[in-house]
């Protein structure tokens, strides 16, 4: 006979969490480090049950809001580099679909987080249940459903015997580079309590390895052929790099190989800024050097990108006639846009891509240029950030100052807004792995949350810097308590320019006047001008240190302190909306065919003459 123990499937599923492991860098660890929970009555008297019972083993983590604790989880799994995954757990109803957007987030960035919301009844008795959604033609649907949208694994358990099979089918799926993503598990309120036999093999402890395929020999051979033949190629290195571990055995290649080496935002942080083949990012939101490098190449290796239009210039940046050869652990990246694709893990497949190339290398002088455009984007880049006599200061002097405060073991957190593109072009990374810029989904309100989440993986060492627009503080800052709640020190920036800076600069940009986006732009009543808010009192109010910086130097002094306070830190200055650092590629947007504006119509014809220049997948 199978021994079994007899468990509750909520008492079940915590135990089977806590027998689950992995190594990183030879040490075994817990493959799931804790769990954010919100509790309600959808998760609070069965799962809150036990996961009280293993506090010493999966200590849990109380949020403020969750969608912003399921971003936590997101900033942690950045952080630990996909190798270690956090649960975030909340109650049915409005508390599930605030997690949807962080979904969403980790969705997009091909991240591992296991959520587990509360459904309704599935035996329907006391239906309709608080909170619940009613769908009278199909009575099985509730707002769980929302998750399939953003979710690479999703299950609703309506028997406790299919944890079972559901719980390694999640895991698997979180630790596969070609299909990682969020897991979620709907989890019935009426089947949170039974109680089962299950098996005891089932909670034998397990150690999990994240797989590395090796690329098909064929796919190696046709990729070698290629590249012997390219006279300019380029490297795009993405966000695979990183969590392959991937980065210094490319940024080999490249100087051995000669080839000069781009990163997109995920992939930023792979090398140092001044590593001799790097030439900035790529994009958008990237260098000129990287541009005119992208332009004229050849041949253009891809390295564990999904080629967003924010890497591609929404695919102008790239000449008609340039060929790719795409590496990717996913076939579906891969084989983007006609590409000649090699699938696999980066790490193996770079190893094996250098073998296989014997003795070749390009024309030195394709690395010559690339170093000299590098060299005269950092003279930019220099003069973008010295002082200067203007009454608030750009992004590009705040961020300079920042980043010249910051220690080697500090990461950069930010997200969506303008910080996005000026962080890209302005920060220096000075150590491997010490920048996240969350711009898959460009997820306003990551920015708090995830630096929690960063605090948390980096335990002590280094603190996570978490530069954040006004916009996104007010969307989500409730993390700012959290952090303090826990002891988990961040230190915050808030660069206060009014309102929606960036996306004011797109929308007048295109020829629409002014609209909703600034503060000044917005409709107010029963004032003359919109209320300012005191981001520094608010951020004290929630426990935290803060101070508001009238100038670039008292910034510089405040950087100092903020390093020596025992607890989160709030800074705060004002910075312009209307400044910010040129360069990168174009965009493709929507413009109104029709207008009566001339400033429309104007910015209609510049939208088709970038139309020209896409390749249409080819």
């Amino acid at each position: 006979m199978t021994a079994t123990v007899r468990l509750t499937m909520a008492q079940a599923l915590v135990r089977w969490l806590c027998a689950q492991h992995t190594e990183i860098d030879g040490e075994r660890v817990p493959l799931f480090a804790g769990v954010f929970g919100i509790f309600g009555h959808g998760n609070v008297t069965c799962l809150s049950e036990a996961l009280e019972q293993v506090q010493d083993r999966l200590p849990t983590w109380r949020g403020q809001n969750e969608q912003s604790m399921a971003l936590a989880a997101v900033g942690f799994a950045k952080a630990k580099r996909r190798r270690q995954i956090m649960v975030a757990t909340s109650s049915v109803g409005p508390g599930a679909t605030n997690m949807i957007t962080a979904a969403g987030v980790a969705h997009a960035n091909r991240l591992p987080v296991l959520l587990l919301s509360g459904d309704t009844f599935i035996n329907r008795l006391p239906d309709p249940v608080l909170q619940q959604v009613e769908h009278y033609g199909c009575p099985s649907t509730s707002v769980n459903d929302g998750f399939r949208a953003v979710s690479r694994f999703w299950d609703r358990i309506v028997h406790p015997a299919q944890i079972l099979s559901s719980l390694p089918q999640a895991v698997t799926t979180m630790l596969d580079p070609a299909d990682c993503g969020p897991a979620f598990i709907g989890l019935p309120q009426d089947i949170q309590e039974i109680a089962y036999d299950y098996p005891e093999a089932f909670f034998a402890e397990k150690v999990w390895t994240i797989p590395r395929p090796r690329p098909a020999r064929s796919e190696v051979a046709a990729a070698v052929e290629l590249l012997k033949g390219a006279k300019r190629p380029l490297i795009i290195s993405g966000g695979g790099v990183r969590y392959s571990g991937a980065g210094e055995a490319l940024a080999d290649f490249a100087v051995r190989r000669g080839i000069p080496m781009t990163e997109t935002i995920a992939g930023k942080g792979a090398v140092v800024h001044d590593h001799p083949a790097y030439t900035g990012a790529m994009g958008i939101e990237g260098t000129d050097a990287s541009k005119e490098l992208a332009e004229t190449a050849d041949v253009v290796i891809a390295v564990g990108t999904r080629m967003q239009d924010f890497t591609t210039g929404s695919w102008t940046t790239f000449a008609p006639d340039a060929r790719f050869l795409n590496i990717n652990a996913a076939r579906f990246d891969a084989s983007k846009h006609f590409a000649l694709p090699v699938v696999g893990d980066a790490l193996e497949c770079i190893t094996e891509l250098d073998e296989a190339l014997g003795d070749w290398a390009c024309d030195p002088a394709r690395m010559a240029r690339a170093q000299e455009l590098y060299a005269d984007w950092n003279r930019a880049l220099d003069e973008g950030q010295k002082p200067t006599n203007a009454a608030v200061p750009s992004y590009a002097q705040v961020i300079g100052v920042v980043n010249r405060k910051a220690s080697p073991d500090d990461t950069m957190v930010t997200a969506a807004g303008g910080l996005p593109g000026e962080t890209a072009k302005n920060w220096r990374v000075k150590a491997p792995h010490t920048y996240d810029l969350e711009f898959g989904f460009s997820c306003m309100g990551y920015e708090i949350a995830g630096g929690w989440g960063h605090a948390m993986a980096k335990n002590g060492k280094g603190v996570p810097i978490v530069m954040v627009g006004d916009g996104s503080y007010l969307m989500m800052n409730s993390d700012i308590y959290s952090t303090v709640l826990t002891g988990h020190k961040m230190i915050v920036v808030v660069c206060d320019n009014g309102g929606f800076g960036v996306i004011n600069r797109l929308q007048t940009g295109m020829g629409v006047p002014g609209f909703n986006n600034l503060l000044k732009d917005a409709r107010v009543q029963n004032r003359d001008a919109p209320l300012h808010v005191d981001f520094a009192a608010h951020a004290r109010a929630m426990g935290a240190e803060a101070r508001f910086c009238e100038s670039l130097a008292d910034l510089e002094t405040a950087m100092d302190w903020a390093q020596t306070t025992d607890r989160t830190t709030v800074l705060v200055i004002e910075t312009d909306a209307h400044v910010w650092t040129d360069g990168g590629a174009d965009w493709y947007v929507g413009v109104p065919e029709i207008n009566e504006r001339e400033s429309v119509r104007k910015a209609r014809d510049g939208q088709e003459a970038l139309r020209r220049r896409q390749r249409q997948g080819v």
